[in-house]
């Protein structure tokens, strides 16, 4: 049966693909990501505080996620309503920032049972605030954003979709000695071919990627982001979506998310040690400038987040208004924190850490999958 756009695909081939889809090539592409991976993991033990990678890494992954689906919105401001996502913001900040939250439901979900289809219907209900279950409806369809073509139309029909993603939920904890790595990118391709829900889809589907490899032990917390590598590479995204379901070429595709998880463990891994050196840098100055450069939660404060609030360390230090306030003033005298009035409040901002938080610390373009 020939693939057609506008036909849904209800034929889309159960899992495991009927074809090698360990080549050689991609299993030289494992072993370079699975290294990247290991350096990432050696590096985040190195941090004084993982809490730095555990916050920030995953409102990065949103900001990054979001924009993929064109719910753009900036990093920086991101940060800045990080503590109230339902508080303050547009309501591209929202979604965004209800992106880390489900992450973390998902993180949450699997410390308690295992990846199921259930832990993406909860994951897509955080991220859309409410109920998501599967379509019952039909007439779902997949259009390019620019051009408003039709270019994919999903299985119909509850019933079917559910067989799928029981298919899909088997070969995510099948025993087969299939790499983890490998197993991600073919089941993150079968369930955005499936596209259970009516909305949310794409950003459920990176969240679960996440979630693939910290169950698999290949890395302890949420802090690998690919959605800005997917972000930069967006249209070969799309494409090597669509050869694999027009043409079964899964070898592309998954040197495409090998590639992806390479470069952005290599870019956590250097952005982790430009982090160590600023924390290492403002905790000297800290402790020179202020009492509060003496206490371990506050100089913990500066560095969960760009933006430090009176509250926030009030509650992690468990000091009174006056010394919180005291101990963020000193350093902003110092020129370590920058006060601004945002609203009501003022925030101190960590602006060395943003920086390091914001730049792409590897800039280096990805290897053509069709070429590797």
């Amino acid at each position: 049966m020939v693939w057609n756009p506008l036909t849904p695909y209800d034929s889309l081939p159960l899992l495991p693909p009927p074809v090698d889809i360990e080549s050689k090539q991609v299993l030289k592409s494992t072993i370079e990501a699975r290294a990247a991976l290991a350096a990432l993991d050696q590096a985040a033990r190195l941090l004084p505080n993982p809490g730095v990678l555990v916050y920030a890494m995953p409102l990065l992954e949103a900001q990054a996620s979001s924009e993929i689906e064109n719910i753009v919105t900036t990093a920086d401001a991101l940060f800045k309503y990080a503590q109230a996502e339902d508080e303050g913001g547009d309501s591209a900040i929202k979604e965004a920032l209800r992106y880390r939250s489900a992450l973390f439901e998902g993180v949450r979900a699997i410390e308690v049972r295992p990846l199921t289809a259930g832990t993406a219907e909860r994951v897509c209900s955080r991220i859309k605030s409410r109920q998501m279950t599967i379509r019952k409806l039909e007439g779902t369809r997949v259009a390019n954003p620019s051009t408003g073509e039709v270019i994919y139309s999903p299985p119909e029909g509850a019933d079917l979709i559910k067989d799928k993603l029981a298919n899909w939920e088997s070969f995510v904890h099948a025993d087969d000695g299939l790499d983890p790595l490998v197993r991600m990118a073919v089941a993150h391709y079968q369930f955005e071919a499936i596209h259970p829900f009516h909305d949310g889809n794409g950003r459920t589907g990176r969240i679960i990627n996440i979630l693939m490899l910290i169950e698999a032990g290949l890395i302890a917390e949420p802090i690998l982001y690919i959605s800005r590598f997917i972000t930069s590479h967006k249209s070969d995204y799309y494409s090597l979506l669509s050869e694999v379901t027009r043409d079964g070429a899964w070898e592309p595709w998954i040197l495409y998310m090998l590639e992806a998880v390479r470069q952005t463990a290599d870019s956590t891994a250097a952005k982790i040690a430009a982090i160590r050196t600023v924390q290492e840098e403002i905790h000297n100055q800290a402790r020179v400038a202020s009492n509060g450069g003496r206490n371990a939660d506050f100089l913990a404060v500066l560095f969960e987040q760009p933006y430090s609030r009176i509250q926030i360390v009030m509650d992690r230090c468990r000091v009174s208004r006056p010394t919180a306030t005291s101990w963020l003033n000193d350093l902003a005298r110092a020129g370590i924190l920058a006060a601004h009035k945002f609203g009501r409040d003022r925030v101190f901002v960590n602006e060395r850490f943003l920086d390091v938080l914001l730049r792409n610390e590897l800039d280096e373009p990805a290897a053509s999958a069709a070429s590797a």
